[in-house]
């Protein structure tokens, strides 16, 4: 498998357009390896030609530019494209947005839970994608399917929430079901997992995830206050429905004595520390064998 990061960063992008953090204000006065990352996408291949790209974000047509492999090819046409479908994980707009990038009449299959296609329903802005040639496929959780040749996709439930823009008064950030899935991405004898957003590993998630040959796991946030703390967010990240890097119950703890073979920290927030190069934090994730993902980073499993 070749998977590409088209986009390593949570909502917002980093840096966030109107912010002044420490992490976006050592981007903004240009410090030394402090790179810019757009919003939360991947893209996967068996053949380096046909790619399945999971979650549009609203970057996805300054990704698709940044990116040679998923460029048109001339000699295939005047209208051709390499990506040949799109999975969805949740309904958050920074994973649904770029879909109305892809709204000129270009052949796609559209694949994700049927929460999540109740949510694309619901909003009449994504008539724009013509069911003639976006066709829409309601997967049922842990049903293998094929979204592109020599990939097969399972989708699975982990816990989280509704997107910000449903929620009411009150908000489970618990919910495990359609609205928040994790990807199991197999081809060529290897297993990957995707998981941009999670706010849990219970037991029987944890034993899913053992064995992979890769897992590329929710980095949002390296400590829960993080936004408090930065002066910019009055939210946790448990409030947002993601689980913190750092601490007793935190990532890199729960996953110290899993058997994963390479491990990869995606949806990464403008205010992580992770995104400076020489801090702590991102020295400790490395010692505890964390990559921290990057846009245009390329994977071979």
């Amino acid at each position: 498998m070749h998977i590409l990061i088209l986009g390593a960063a949570a909502g917002g992008g980093f840096p966030q357009w109107n912010c002044a953090c420490s992490t976006c204000a050592a981007f903004w006065r240009g410090e030394p390896g402090v790179t810019a990352r757009t919003q939360s996408s991947i893209a996967v291949s068996a053949d380096g030609v046909q790619w399945a790209v999971f979650n549009a974000s609203p970057d996805l047509r300054e990704q698709i530019i940044a990116r040679k492999q998923m460029h048109p090819r001339p000699e295939r046409g005047l209208r051709d494209s390499p990506i040949s479908s799109v999975i969805l994980t949740n309904g958050d707009l920074d994973h649904v947005a770029g879909l109305l990038s892809l709204r000129e009449k270009h052949p796609l299959g559209l694949y994700m839970t049927g929460e999540i296609a109740n949510v694309l329903d619901a909003n009449p802005v994504f008539s724009a994608l013509d069911p003639a040639f976006v066709v829409r496929e309601r997967i049922a959780l842990d049903a293998p399917f094929e979204p592109v040749s020599g990939i097969t996709v399972r989708l699975f439930a982990v816990p989280g929430k509704v997107p910000l823009y449903m929620e009411g008064d009150t908000v489970d950030t618990q919910l495990v079901g359609e609205q928040t899935v994790g990807a199991e991405i197999m081809g060529g004898g290897k297993r990957a997992m995707y998981i941009p957003g999670c706010a849990a590993v219970p037991d029987d998630l944890k034993a899913r995830i053992g064995g992979a040959d890769l897992l590329m796991f929710d980095g949002t946030l390296w400590t829960d206050d993080e936004m408090q703390r930065e002066g910019v967010g009055q939210k946790t990240g448990a409030r947002m429905g993601h689980m913190s890097v750092s601490g007793a119950n935190g990532t890199m703890a729960t996953f110290a004595q899993t058997d994963i073979a390479r491990r990869v920290l995606v949806h990464l927030n403008n205010t992580n520390p992770l995104l400076l190069p020489d801090s702590a934090e991102r020295a400790g994730a490395e010692s505890a064998r964390w990559e921290v993902a990057y846009d245009g980073m390329e994977i071979f499993v």
